[in-house]
């Protein structure tokens, strides 16, 4: 998942990307698998939130809309009550009674019948359209105790986070500035939410497997300038690497190196650090470690004390977990 480990090669020598029998980068099973379910559980409700918001905003132009038409059908049904009331009801006897010929008479009953098809639609125009209102306000209130409930996952799922990086984070993080880039949105389900994927497409970093969401979050890097040496898929160890939803991206031009970056490569790694937060939304980024601090949409930038090592801190290539 997240370091590089032991066995590196001398310091400022460039070695090939992590192999498989190296440590995972720092941390236990029990932090990465914290942090994963923390920054997961956050992107779900998120999701729902948003979903359910959206679903709010078209229940609320419809209900505005029910209610202009619910003005007019009460004004055109107060006109035929009034009417019935100041001439009374045109039946068929008044009808035969005022004519004063065959002819007269099956013309005034085809208007009686028109009469009474406009009225009865009317009536059930304005009973439909008020049924219609009635399940809108139902369903408003539905979405917003939805809002609610997911408003508290949130709100747990940041304290999980917290604790999870409790282990390994002093407080706040300063973040990193560069990576304005907008990438192109990675394809969502229909209601928002990141549809399930397995490690089933060819990582070209280092030629196994990799999820469709981590190849375009790769490619849309690299699009964006952040072409340096990257190793996405590692067989060993657990996290996210063996899944094919990770990737490190080693600061130095060369490689990967078993020294802090300095100069144009901690730039290099703080752009793209920046830029993978900045679309997280857009790309299925559950979080970012770069330089002793970790990113995570629950609790935004953190310090973060991998033990030390450039690998372990992170400071020599920037880690990033997918959804």
């Amino acid at each position: 998942m997240l370091l590089l480990g032991a066995g590196l090669a001398p310091a400022g020598v460039a070695v090939a990307a992590p192999t498989p029998s190296a440590p995972d980068e720092g941390g236990s099973k029990k932090l990465r698998d914290a942090l994963e379910a923390a920054a997961k559980g956050h992107i779900e409700a998120k999701a729902r939130l948003d979903n359910s918001k959206r679903r709010q905003t078209e229940l609320t132009a419809r209900l505005k809309q029910l209610e202009v038409r619910l003005v007019e059908l009460n004004s055109q049904v107060g006109e035929v009550a009034a009417q019935s009331y100041r001439l009374g009801r045109l039946t068929t006897l008044s009808a035969l009674l005022a004519s004063s010929d065959p002819d007269s008479f099956l013309q005034r009953a085809a208007e009686l019948d028109l009469m009474a098809q406009r009225d009865s639609r009317r009536l059930r125009d304005l009973y439909e359209a008020k049924a219609e209102a009635a399940r809108a306000k139902l369903a408003i209130d539905a979405e917003i105790r939805e809002q609610q409930k997911q408003l508290a996952v949130l709100a747990k799922k940041k304290r999980d986070a917290e604790a999870a990086l409790a282990m390994v984070s002093s407080g706040a993080g300063t973040g990193f500035g560069g990576g304005s880039a907008s990438a192109k949105p990675a394809p969502r389900n229909s209601d928002g939410s990141w549809p399930s994927e397995s490690c089933s497409v060819k990582d070209p970093t280092t030629g196994s497997c990799i999820t469709p969401r981590t190849l375009h979050m790769l490619q849309q890097a690299q699009a964006a300038g952040y072409k340096r040496h990257v190793s996405c898929h590692r067989s060993g160890g657990d996290g996210e690497h063996p899944k094919g939803r990770a990737c490190d991206f080693s600061a130095a031009a060369g490689g990967f190196e078993n020294v802090s970056a300095t100069g144009g490569d901690k730039t290099y790694g703080d752009s793209l650090a920046n830029y993978l937060k900045n679309n997280a939304g857009r790309l299925g980024v559950m979080y970012v470690i770069w330089y002793r601090q970790i990113w995570m949409p629950n609790t935004g930038w953190r310090s973060y004390n991998g033990g030390g090592s450039p690998a372990g801190d992170h400071t020599n290539h920037v880690h990033v977990s997918m959804y």
